[in-house]
């Protein structure tokens, strides 16, 4: 089992555009090994839904969103979905400010952000096949935020009303 360091900010490679991978690649050993121990780190930290590569210091276009916020009425088993050159091809005219959302390379900062509470996502997943997913509700919040990383951009540079809640402070409301 491979955990991976989580970048925090201030780290340069968080505030770079990722590189795209090339679609001939995604399924060698080199691509399958990072996405499977970003999938490992990812389900290794309860509070993190989404993990972008620049976040453990991979600058491509790549980023997990776990199983654990897919559906959480469900019994189903659900995997993580992998998207490799994510582009978000529709925004939903609506917008919300969303609140409460954090970041796993800012810990602990929490704030409202502007978001479209649906969004059109294309990307490649693991095997390499071309998905086109639409999404809403805290799905679109995920993919908003995962392709803002890929793009070098962290939510605290968007965000509104940001405070700082340690680990005992947001244990204690949930």
């Amino acid at each position: 089992m491979s955990i991976l360091t989580i970048t925090e900010k201030g780290n340069p490679v968080l505030n770079k555009t990722a590189l795209p991978v090339k679609i001939e690649a995604i399924n060698t050993p080199k691509i399958q090994k990072i996405i499977k121990d970003m999938k490992e780190t990812l389900a290794s930290i309860d509070d993190g839904v989404g993990l972008a590569a620049p976040q453990v210091d991979i600058s491509l276009q790549i980023f997990i969103v776990s199983k654990k916020v897919l559906d959480k009425k469900s019994k189903a088993n659900l995997n993580d979905i992998v998207c490799i050159n994510p582009k978000i091809v529709k925004f939903s005219k609506t917008k919300k400010w969303l609140a409460g959302e954090g970041c796993l390379s800012v810990r602990w900062y929490y704030g409202k952000v502007l978001r479209s509470t649906n969004v059109t996502l294309e990307y490649y997943d693991e095997y390499g096949q071309k998905q086109i997913r639409g999404a809403g509700g805290i799905l679109a919040h995920v993919f908003q935020h995962e392709c803002d990383h890929l793009k070098g951009e962290l939510f605290i540079d968007k965000a509104k009303d940001v405070e700082y809640m340690d680990a005992d402070s947001i244990n204690s409301i949930l």
